[in-house]
């Protein structure tokens, strides 16, 4: 039996519904999942595994036409990375035209010879005409094996995403172990969790202004207890006190919403303590932007 594998990287705008995409397709809480915009930062690695294949999935951060901070600049590198390595895109659009991403990244898309699949998403929030638009405005840009319309939200037609993401799939090795879903750490999904809830939780800049450090990640087997300590940095000594509420009232909405979920991922009771630091301007910084993965 001939045994396909490679790597499928999804891009798109911002908002767009990759990280949606992603996890209905893996059906695993992989990404992030918010309607606020710019919320997935990192490239995130799921893998799905068939008898006969291997997809190591890559959803990026959405492409950001004109990068207001340094970490902007570097999500967009983490996109940008995608033309790498890619055996396979899947451009996902939400009826939007082929201007809504940076025009560097249309024009990689234009001369790579990697298979493409068009990917309109939000279909049952599209009519006829904005769909029928947006197909003809991509296509009339870059040339897509396949397009097809779904709505990632309501799992309609991603089982053709995936069909069509295995036929296009070049026959290759096992990258991974097959029981393997992510090549991530559990802290690094601990910290997406928390800053998910942030962006739930929160509103205007606050949200943008974060970054999630776990610092302690302790396991006691024996009481099916893990021990976390997680530092929250923002960008300003007022947002501290917005981010901690009166009394402590936010900071412990955040924690027990936090909690619930990393319990619910690590299956296992959970024990959390979040701290709140403040290090100016370290969305500009080179050297928190390195401590924080960005670099």
């Amino acid at each position: 039996m001939e045994h396909r594998s490679g790597f499928v990287n999804i891009i798109g705008k911002p908002n767009v519904g990759k990280s949606t995409l992603l996890n209905a397709l893996v059906g695993e809480k992989m990404s992030i999942i918010n309607n606020k915009p710019q919320t997935t930062r990192h490239r995130i690695f799921a893998i799905m595994n068939g008898p006969d294949f291997q997809i190591v999935f890559s959803d990026t951060p959405g492409l950001i036409q004109k990068p207001f901070y340094k970490m902007q600049t570097a999500m967009n590198k983490f996109a940008y990375s995608t033309f790498e390595d890619a055996d396979l895109f899947l451009v996902v659009t939400d009826g939007g035209l082929p201007e809504e991403i940076p025009e560097t990244a249309l024009h990689k898309l234009k001369v790579t010879e990697t298979p493409k699949l068009l990917i309109v998403n939000k279909a049952d929030q599209l009519d006829d005409k904005a769909i029928e638009n947006a197909i003809f405005e991509w296509e009339k840009e870059v040339k897509f094996n396949r397009t097809i319309i779904i709505s990632a939200l309501h799992k309609i037609n991603t089982g053709l995403v995936l069909d069509a993401i295995i036929n296009l799939l070049p026959q290759g090795p096992v990258y991974y172990p097959k029981d393997q879903i992510t090549s991530h750490t559990e802290r690094f999904f601990v910290s997406e969790i928390i800053r998910n809830n942030i962006l739930s939780l929160y509103h205007q800049e606050i949200p943008y202004s974060t970054e999630v450090v776990v610092t302690s990640f302790k396991e006691e087997e024996e009481k099916n207890l893990v021990k976390i300590a997680a530092e929250i940095f923002v960008s300003r000594k007022t947002q501290k006190p917005i981010l901690i509420g009166k009394g402590g009232s936010s900071i412990k909405k955040l924690g027990i919403h936090s909690r619930k979920e990393i319990e619910e991922f690590l299956d296992r009771r959970v024990y959390l303590e979040l701290f709140v630091k403040v290090k100016e301007d370290w969305r500009d910084d080179e050297g928190m932007l390195k401590q924080f993965g960005y670099q």
